[in-house]
């Protein structure tokens, strides 16, 4: 999947989610997170470039519904709860690297995989932990 694929899938997803959505992009650096997060912030309507929360852990962006984006790649090893999840119910919350934020995931959310198979291929799965991101799964894989 190139990167513009991976924008408009990221796009796609985005029209789907609502407030209070949480997904977590799971995959290897350079893998197309962040590039998939700008596609959802297109579907939000967002006006601000979308780029790396990684020295900042969040970023928030404004648009038809808030975007949190957080990269918890510095979380590990930390079990302190930094209050991140008191913005999960206001908007959408995309997490990358939420392995290094397992202790407060909720019991619901969309996972997204990223496989980097090459400099501009890209393959992406999703998997619904709970109810109801099952019709989100079902749609974007039609």
């Amino acid at each position: 999947m190139s990167e513009q694929q991976t924008i408009d899938l990221g796009e796609k997803l985005g029209h789907l989610l609502f407030k209070g959505a949480f997904v977590a992009l799971k995959g290897d650096l350079a893998g197309g997170k962040t590039t998939f997060t700008k596609g959802i912030g297109k579907a939000l309507n967002v006006k601000s470039v979308i780029n790396s929360p990684t020295f900042t852990i969040l970023k928030i962006y404004e648009g038809d519904l808030p975007l949190y984006h957080i990269d918890a790649y510095r979380l590990e090893n930390n079990s302190y709860d930094l209050g991140l999840d008191e913005y999960a119910d206001e908007g959408v919350m995309v997490v990358e690297w939420p392995e290094y934020y397992e202790d407060f995931l909720p019991d619901e959310y969309l996972e997204v995989r990223f496989t980097y198979l090459n400099d501009v291929v890209r393959d992406i799965n999703f998997k619904a932990h709970g109810e109801r991101y099952d019709n989100i799964v079902k749609e974007m894989t039609c």
